[in-house]
């Protein structure tokens, strides 16, 4: 829950850009889960009742687990109700104003760990609430025990990070719309279904059906009913092929909601939508990521997984996981033994044979916590309270790196009290062979965050390594961006064409420090990149190129990609990064009202932005003078008092 920089502000709304296969081809329309179940009965059964299904229910009785029996739960001096009357659930708390106010639940959001809720604050605008009910333990506890959030913070439950319309429902419905208006701040958000229906991951089904009653049978079938486009569908009339596409082709699907990413769309992609034409993957940076690529903050998934040699091997989501039911298909070993064994997997002809499930090799009693492989290899972090996720990069243990930069490790996760000196011993001891504590991207990682100047070689050396997982090497390269001289930008120029979107998107950041002639050339080919991504990636970075610099045959492609990020930046319009972003634009456009409308937006939006209130203050200075700056000025410091910026400012005016 940190607030983000400007910088990271900027980054995130880059960080997805979506397009659907073609976005002036109709699409079949969405006919419901129920439309499904007649033909795909077992595929059916498995998913009734999994988290998919159960992302989002109607606030029923049998639905909502809390205690809504009159009971109270008191939390830094607000004292919330839970009451019921008749078939309906209310709670009552502190709301936008700081009033004790009460609502009817709207909307249940999951099942287990912890079952949330959120409530209707305005018409059609839907707030989570910060206070779940704990279904393992029967209580109700707060997610942020240690943080104080007033109304007037924006990470209070009723402020813009926890719009349910905004942050959560596009990954727990189907076909989810946000529709919001920024006339009236309204929403007018629809969704073909709650919860993760079937057509949530394989794509609107009307097509499909009318296969499938024109006597479709499988996928070799040429039956093509009139009125599709056969050619953006797949041969059983849908828009996501997985029985003839590839490991991506899975991943990239669960990815859009399994990712830490910005989006780029008002609503869900459609699926089969590519990735990076959808989202901007968030990089491993801190507060999201440990140095050397752990979990740290909630990131859910897909950027731990692309760190792995899982990954890189061909291993996709349904090799571990049923994609119905969301369960893994062994509990304890098994899932891991199924590869990771004398006998191996056809599949992964590198896998070294070998027996790990032995003392031999995990050093722990038979059967104990400590002999899990995940314990090891998948360690557990914590979220929303009581929530344990495990990290997917399936790493091997490295307290070295904790000694080196202050990253966890899966050894003192258990042997807190030894500590990373003698876990390190240990390691060595017992693996002697040194091949796998080797030079890690962690240290050199960590010693740019502390502001190392000597971190760049390093960072360089990285981005350029193919060895490297794509999202180290795009991470280099944003690291990179913020100090890179003319002589890196034209060493890291071969980069742009990286068959990695990621890392193409993240070295065009790199070329803001080269000169406009040069950047204008390198940049041109990215505004025709495949990946909208990437296209907006290099309309950024050409944003400050003088026209004159630009090659007259590149104009258009220059024009068509600033429109898709204006597009882009226009669907997110209640996101208060968004509007610094549009700030920004607006200054290096000259437009002093816009900048100001944009920033005044995002401290609306977010009170505590003090970088957009700093801007507020400098613009009003410009505009009207030290009065309107003075006004401005006590308006954010009335909502942060203490910050230093502010402060600093206060004492220019003065």
């Amino acid at each position: 829950m940190n607030r983000p920089s400007c910088t990271l502000i900027a980054l995130w709304v880059f960080a997805a850009v979506g397009s659907a296969a073609a976005a002036d081809v109709p699409v079949p329309a969405y006919v419901g889960t129920d439309a499904c179940v007649a033909c795909h009965t077992a595929e059916a059964e498995a998913w009734t009742g999994s988290h998919h299904d159960l992302a989002w229910t109607e606030p029923t009785p049998d639905n909502i687990l809390g205690d809504f029996n009159d009971v109270t739960f008191s939390h830094r001096g607000v004292t919330t109700r839970f009451t019921r009357e008749g078939d309906t659930s209310y709670i009552e708390s502190d709301g936008p104003d700081g009033k004790i106010t009460k609502w009817p639940v709207a909307g249940v959001i999951g099942i287990t760990p912890l079952q949330q809720y959120f409530v209707e604050t305005e018409p059609g605008r839907y707030q989570s609430f910060d206070i779940p009910w704990d279904t393992k333990l029967d209580r109700w506890y707060h997610m942020y025990p240690d943080q104080h959030l007033p109304a007037s913070d924006a990470f209070h439950w009723t402020g813009p990070y926890k719009t349910w319309n905004n942050r959560c429902a596009e990954c727990h419905s189907t076909d989810f719309k946000r529709n919001y208006d920024p006339a009236t701040r309204a929403y007018h958000s629809t969704q073909s279904e709650i919860g993760v229906g079937c057509e949530a991951c394989h794509g609107p089904g009307a097509a499909h059906l009318a296969w499938a009653e024109a006597g479709g049978t499988g996928a070799g079938d040429v039956v093509r009913p009139e009125g599709w486009d056969w050619a953006v569908l797949s041969p059983t009339g849908l828009t996501i092929d997985y029985a003839s596409g590839t490991a991506e082709t899975q991943i990239q699907q669960c990815a859009g909601c399994h990712s830490r990413r910005g989006i780029l769309e008002e609503g869900s992609p459609l699926p089969g939508t590519p990735y990076h034409d959808a989202y901007r993957l968030s990089t491993l940076r801190n507060p999201l990521y440990w140095p050397d690529g752990q979990i740290r903050d909630e990131v859910y998934v897909y950027g731990s997984f692309l760190q792995s040699k899982m990954n890189a091997n061909g291993v996709r989501c349904s090799d571990c996981h049923d994609v119905h039911s969301g369960q893994r298909y062994a509990e304890g070993n098994g899932i891991c033994l199924a590869c990771h064994s004398p006998a191996g997997n056809p599949r992964f002809p590198s896998l070294r044979l070998a027996d790990y499930d032995t003392p031999e090799h995990h050093f722990h009693e038979q059967g104990s916590e400590g002999a899990q492989c995940v314990s090891c290899h998948m360690i557990k972090r914590t979220y929303m309270g009581i929530d344990g996720r495990r990290d997917h990069s399936f790493r091997i243990p490295r307290p070295d790196l904790t000694i080196a930069t202050g990253a966890p490790n899966a050894c003192t996760d258990c042997h807190a009290t030894e500590g990373p000196y003698w876990a390190a011993a240990e390691i060595e001891k017992r693996f002697p062979d040194p091949i796998h504590r080797g030079a890690s991207f962690a240290t050199t990682f960590h010693a740019a965050e502390q502001g190392d100047p000597r971190a760049d070689a390093g960072l360089a050396e990285i981005a350029t390594t193919a060895a490297q997982p794509g999202i180290v090497r795009a991470t280099a390269l944003e690291m990179l961006a913020a100090s890179a001289t003319a002589e890196t930008a034209a060493r890291m120029a071969p980069l742009l064409r990286d068959p990695d979107p990621l890392v193409r998107a993240n070295a065009a950041g790199v070329q803001r420090a080269a000169p406009p002639k040069d950047r204008a050339p390198r940049l041109a080919p990215l505004l025709v990149d495949p990946m909208r991504s990437v296209r907006i990636a290099a309309a950024r970075e050409m944003l400050t190129v003088p026209p004159a610099d630009v090659p007259a045959d590149e104009t258009a492609a220059l024009a068509a990609a600033m429109a898709e990020w204006q597009t882009s930046l226009s669907s997110q319009l209640d996101f208060p990064e968004a509007q610094m972003v549009l700030g920004g634009i607006a200054l290096t456009d000259r437009d002093l009202q816009g900048a100001l409308t944009a920033f005044h937006e995002a401290v609306r939006l977010d009170p505590q932005l003090t970088q957009a209130w700093s801007m507020v203050v400098r613009l009003q200075m410009i505009a009207g003078g030290a009065p309107a700056a003075r006004a401005a000025l006590a308006e954010g410091l009335a909502a942060n008092p203490n910050d230093p910026g502010l402060l600093q400012l206060q004492g220019q005016l003065r």
